[in-house]
């Protein structure tokens, strides 16, 4: 008994040496990580599921769907900056202690990345034809028809899942990162049963996902309103605060936004140009991107959960002024990050093959993707918490137009040109695109330790 006393003792102040503060202790950085780790698990997982069932529809199914979420990731991208803008704000407003901004704040947010959702869905519908045609033009006929049905019902979904995502970002702001989880669980979980129903049960294959994806983010939505108006008495919001939210919230949320956004639309559509010449290179190209890409996404899930945490611990650090304190803290999890990546190395290299036998692969593709994985899983080891992680703390800071320039650039001067010069001029293919993807993490991860290491990126006065 004394013996475990100890250990626990010890584990303890270890935990308090590294993951404590002044402001803030390990036991609310761990009360703040469990649930975005849990939704992550469930994200990235259901993922893996809902990937796995549309490969039952065949692989012109796999490749609409992959060819169409590349584009849908980053359409996304844009919403999920803004949101984490009225994450920042949100967080700093609770950091100060000043209750009344920040329910403004969680509702401005809600209110600009809908707006903005409504719009880019609108344009996506109306132009869904001429955007395919010009990004994808070179795929098959078949694989192009399935592209277009689920094009068209993605762009009807954004104002659903963009709702979703801004309060889920203003809840994670203030440390509700349990109801965050609630909505997610709530629109992951149906989207999934939904996908059973429609995909393997009624075989509606890519129209079957297109039902899914619109019931389940609209469900979220509903139950997102009901939590803020009906259930959390702190934040006291009415329906019309949503409509009611002045301009100077407006551009406190798009300060740190609007850069992140912008700097999401340059790399996504650096992803999306790797894309177009990834499709160049044939449908089994494709299915081996796009199921690397997944297994890669298991990787991520307790570093994107840091990642997430490290934007509110920060931002309320901020909120404080308190310097030291997010200096701490975001080298504690910086190095967390990348144990976690080593651990998950540990567990999933293991378990290729049966995981990879969930998405019925053609055995020729195997080796291919197994030997991307490899390479990946030991390069984010010590790349990923840098290139992801710093920017995460800078960007909470209020730091958001260096770490948006510095992402683009190197997106577009490192990835996408030296991707297309392996992959392509090399003939590497998809192997010398996600080499290239490696090289400009190593990159702008040394940018950002650069930028951590001076003092300008918290000196930004957002609030």
């Amino acid at each position: 008994m004394a013996e475990t006393d100890i250990r626990m003792g010890r584990r303890s102040a270890l935990l308090d040496r590294y993951l404590s503060g002044r402001s803030i202790d390990y036991k609310q950085i761990i009360s703040l990580f469990i649930p975005l780790l849990v939704d992550q698990i469930f994200i990235v997982g259901l993922n893996l599921v809902n990937t796995a069932m549309i490969s039952s529809a065949g692989v012109d199914a796999v490749s609409a769907v992959n060819m169409v979420d590349s584009l849908n990731v980053f359409l996304l991208s844009i919403f999920v900056a803004v949101a984490t803008g009225g994450t920042v704000v949100v967080a700093q407003y609770k950091g100060s202690g000043n209750a009344n901004m920040v329910s403004r704040s969680t509702a401005g947010a809600a209110s600009a990345v809908s707006l903005l959702a409504l719009v880019i869905g609108l344009v996506m519908i109306v132009f869904h034809n001429p955007l395919l045609n010009l990004l994808f033009g070179s795929a098959e006929p078949a694989v192009m028809e399935l592209a277009r049905t689920y094009t068209i019902g993605s762009g009807i979904s954004y104002l659903g899942i963009a709702f979703v995502e801004a309060v889920c970002g203003a809840l994670r702001g203030i440390g509700r990162t349990r109801a965050s989880l609630a909505l997610s669980l709530v629109m992951n979980l149906s989207y999934v049963g939904l996908n059973l129903l429609f995909i393997n049960g009624l075989d509606l294959g890519v129209l079957g996902m297109t039902l899914s994806v619109n019931i389940s983010r609209y469900l979220a939505a509903a139950c997102a309103v009901y939590y803020l108006i009906k259930i959390d008495a702190e934040l006291r919001l009415r329906i019309r605060d949503f409509f009611e939210v002045g301009l100077d919230m407006l551009k406190r949320v798009f300060k740190i936004g609007m850069p992140f956004a912008a700097e999401q639309m340059f790399f996504n559509g650096g992803k999306i140009l790797t894309q177009v010449f990834i499709v160049s290179m044939g449908t089994h190209a494709i299915a081996t991107n796009a199921i690397s890409g997944a297994l890669a996404g298991v990787m991520q899930i307790p570093a994107n959960a840091l990642s997430l945490t490290l934007i509110t611990v920060v931002g309320q650090c901020m909120g404080r002024r308190d310097v030291k304190d997010a200096k701490k803290l975001t080298k504690s999890f910086v190095v967390l990050g990348s144990f976690f990546y080593l651990l998950m190395g540990l567990i999933i290299l293991p378990l290729f093959h049966p995981l990879i036998g969930m998405f019925n692969p053609p055995a020729d593709i195997v080796d291919d993707i197994f030997l991307i994985v490899l390479i990946n899983t030991v390069a984010q080891i010590p790349l990923w918490s840098i290139s992801f992680m710093i920017p995460s703390a800078l960007r909470a800071a209020g730091d958001a137009k260096f770490t948006s320039v510095v992402s683009m650039l190197s997106m577009w001067l490192f990835r996408v040109v030296l991707g297309y010069i392996l992959g392509v001029v090399f003939e590497l293919g998809i192997l010398g695109v996600w080499l290239a993807m490696d090289c400009e993490w190593a990159i702008r991860g040394g940018i950002f330790i650069w930028r951590f290491m001076g003092r300008k990126w918290y000196r930004h006065k957002l609030i």
